[in-house]
């Protein structure tokens, strides 16, 4: 399947910019290619100029008076050879830049080809908003459920990942999420009543079952997110998800608010309640986001079902999210009940950033 290739060449410049001296340098290179120039110009906001070629490439040229000289190419073409033309039109214009502005190039700076519209997306965002490229070769399942986008791409360093309406959730690398949102391995589940929330991808579940609890119920809204997990990261679930009642666990298909709100009715109590359903919101106007209110309305559930000895584990968000994660710590306390707090700081393989965890505890009054 084509695709449009995007690549960059950008100059700084020591100095400030030669405008005309650039574009009737650049000419020639340009000529080469039999492709047609278009120049705009304005007296104190520099060039740009156009390339056009009859196979529909084209290039772009803006030169700003202070120094910063910015060199677009775009193709549709993703054939080897199309590709070496590209790469021998920029070539070309880096050398004569190059000899065109000699001792004056304080950076330079040529980038990857930003491959767009093609089969497989392998871009995908941080939670702080940094544009990050996976290698990413196959789009092993991709549904939509009545809740979300379900994907399962993948990844040559960290296998199958699990994305979920464009937010990358887990990877078959990522032992290390579901070991910070279970402890990092400083509790002991033998004998224990665990409450899982989410955790579709049947990470957490298969991790805590292999420590022999007495019971595990893990409540996940999703059935179509359990479906492809179980087929296709396996590496992550074992078999946990073939079924959904074990010796030592049962998996709901249901809503949690509705499943809180009954064992808090019930006066079921839980040794350990694990949050694994959404990160702390980024928007940190928390009377305008519903997820502040939802994540708002599972915290204090939670305390509700935890026993007074009892831990809340859930993870945060990106370790640059300061502001939301300053605000969420906010929330903790005012809950029905006192409670106190850590954080873990780690980093998680395919995130590509470093994640904070928390444990939640009820304050002991003396």
């Amino acid at each position: 399947m084509a695709a449009a290739r995007h690549n960059t060449l950008d100059f700084q410049l020591s100095a400030k910019a030669d405008g005309d001296a650039i574009l009737k340098g650049l000419q020639s290179v340009f000529e080469e290619q039999a492709m047609t120039e278009t120049i705009h110009s304005w007296e104190e906001h520099g060039y740009l100029a156009t390339y056009i070629n009859k196979n529909g490439s084209f290039a772009s040229l803006r030169i700003y008076p202070h120094g910063l000289v910015l060199m677009d190419v775009q193709s549709y073409n993703n054939d080897l050879k199309g590709r070496e033309e590209i790469d021998n039109l920029l070539n070309k214009l880096e050398e004569r830049m190059k000899e065109l502005c000699e001792g004056s190039i304080g950076r330079l700076k040529r980038l990857p080809a930003l491959v767009r519209g093609g089969k497989i997306d392998k871009y995908w965002p941080t939670a702080d908003g940094r544009l990050v490229e996976y290698d990413i070769d196959e789009v092993v399942y991709d549904e939509d459920s009545p809740y979300q986008n379900i994907k399962i791409l993948h990844s040559k360093q960290f296998g199958n990942i699990l994305i979920l309406s464009g937010d990358v959730n887990l990877a078959e690398s990522d032992l290390a999420y579901t070991q910070a949102i279970m402890g990092s391995g400083k509790e002991d589940y033998t004998d224990k009543e665990v409450l899982i929330l989410g955790g579709g991808d049947g990470g957490i579940l298969y991790e805590i079952v292999k420590l022999k609890p007495k019971m595990v119920t893990m409540v996940e809204i999703d059935q179509m997110v359990i479906d492809g997990c179980k087929k296709y990261m396996r590496k992550t679930c074992g078999d946990v998800l073939d079924n959904l009642k074990g010796e030592c666990y049962q998996v709901l298909i249901e809503d949690c608010i509705p499943v809180l709100k009954r064992y808090a009715k019930e006066g079921r109590m839980f040794d350990y309640v694990i949050n694994d359903l959404t990160a702390v919101p980024i928007s940190t106007s928390p009377e305008e986001d519903s997820t502040w209110e939802f994540l708002r309305l599972i915290l204090d559930l939670s305390m509700k079902v935890l026993k007074h000895d009892g831990k809340y584990f859930t993870q945060g968000n990106c370790i640059n999210l300061t502001e939301a994660l300053n605000l969420y710590e906010e929330q903790l306390s005012r809950l029905y009940c006192p409670v106190e707090f850590s954080k873990e700081i780690v980093c998680v393989p395919s995130y590509m950033e470093l994640w904070v965890f928390y444990t939640v505890w009820k304050k002991t009054e003396f």
